[in-house]
């Protein structure tokens, strides 16, 4: 069997053996870029032996300038169809057709021409397609609210290969994080969803309901993780790697102990000692930002109730203070499209997302005053 190699290093390889030789002999003057980002668990430095048999193997993407795409792309096709190699690294540069859901696997060949991923697109085309922004240098408030944190990661991870149009570089830096005051809003709602429900773990207990109590404790697990990514600065990745790229956070060997007695405890007092640690942590990072004031990092009994929450809205609030912008004030209450819709359907296609954009249309935000 091939020893497996990551899909950054296998593209990084097909690219600097295979791809750039040719481009040089048959294009030296062409000005062109090339990456792998976008779609992926290879993008995002997941991948794995078992992800080679779904969507994986050789491939790189070439972004081209509009005029080169039109004129160039079927002879760029055809040349690298004829002159690519049967294999880097062991594996196929060859890709059988797309099954039914638009899968493409690799196949080995002995024969030419090469069905290769070779992708070419001009940059805009790409972005405008995978996030719905064609030039993100110019994103509004709006266009940052409804781009899921899933999609923002897969364009600044990856690997840029080459940069010959002086672009995507740049376009990265660009979305590399949130201005600071959809930072300070999207915390602010993530505190807030903690407050709504801290207190319930106990009292679905307290009547019995030791299912409910279990699922709001695995819900506000969730939901301090995603607010570790974001006081961390660093973007989500959806469900199937957000455990992976939660333990990759610099807070992850401290916090996840707790997380997980939380969610492995068989009593409420003993899954709020793992929330209450986990909660003390959060608070104790919150300070450190210095976005607001101190915030008190030891929880309290909820208003005489014998349950100990941190408090979550006093974060939210605390936070939200100087959000004096409709929009943003009403993005502090329900945060980006991720923390409010969980629907991949939705989440995975930037139509979709665009379309919940009116939740954040000003005239909206106002009517929340």
């Amino acid at each position: 069997m091939t020893e497996f190699i990551p899909g950054l290093e296998l593209g990084r390889r097909f690219y600097q053996e295979a791809v750039q030789p040719i481009l040089h002999k048959h294009f030296p003057d062409l000005k062109y870029s090339a990456a792998l980002i976008g779609s992926g668990s290879e993008v995002l430095g997941f991948d794995t032996e078992r992800s080679t048999d779904h969507h994986w193997g050789p491939r790189v993407m070439l972004f081209l300038q509009r005029q080169d795409l039109a004129a160039l792309a079927p002879d760029l096709h055809r040349v690298m169809a004829e002159e690519l190699p049967f294999e880097v690294a062991g594996y196929a540069t060859n890709f059988g057709p797309a099954d039914e859901i638009g899968v493409r696997l690799m196949r080995p060949a002995h024969v030419g021409p090469i069905a290769h991923r070779v992708e070419m697109d001009t940059l805009g085309n790409f972005l405008n397609g995978y996030m719905g922004v064609a030039e993100p240098e110019a994103m509004s408030s709006v266009d940052w609210l409804i781009t899921p944190q899933q999609k923002l990661r897969t364009l600044t991870h990856g690997s840029v290969f080459h940069d010959g149009l002086g672009e995507l570089e740049r376009i990265r830096a660009e979305l590399n994080w949130y201005p600071e005051d959809i930072w300070r809003a999207l915390l602010a709602a993530q505190w807030g969803r903690i407050g709504q429900e801290e207190a319930f773990p106990g009292r679905c207990a307290e009547v019995g309901d030791e299912l409910g109590s279990r699922i709001i404790t695995t819900r506000l697990v969730c939901d301090l993780m995603r607010l570790f990514f974001l006081m961390e600065r660093t973007y989500a990745p959806y469900s199937k790697w957000f455990g992976t790229g939660f333990s990759r956070l610099s807070c992850a060997s401290t916090v996840a102990p707790a997380l997980s007695a939380a969610l492995d405890a068989n009593s409420w007092l003993v899954r709020e000692e793992g929330l209450v640690a986990a909660y003390r942590i959060a608070a104790e990072m919150h300070n450190e930002l210095e976005l607001t004031g101190p915030l008190p990092t030891e929880p309290r009994q909820f208003f005489g109730r014998p349950f100990r929450v941190i408090r979550g809205g006093e974060f939210a609030s605390a936070l939200a203070k100087d959000l004096e912008d409709n929009l943003l004030s009403l993005a502090s209450r329900v945060g980006g499209v991720d923390q409010w819709v969980d629907s991949t359907d939705v989440l995975s296609h930037s139509d979709d997302c665009r379309r919940t954009s009116p939740m954040y249309e000003r005239q909206n935000a106002a009517s929340y005053e």
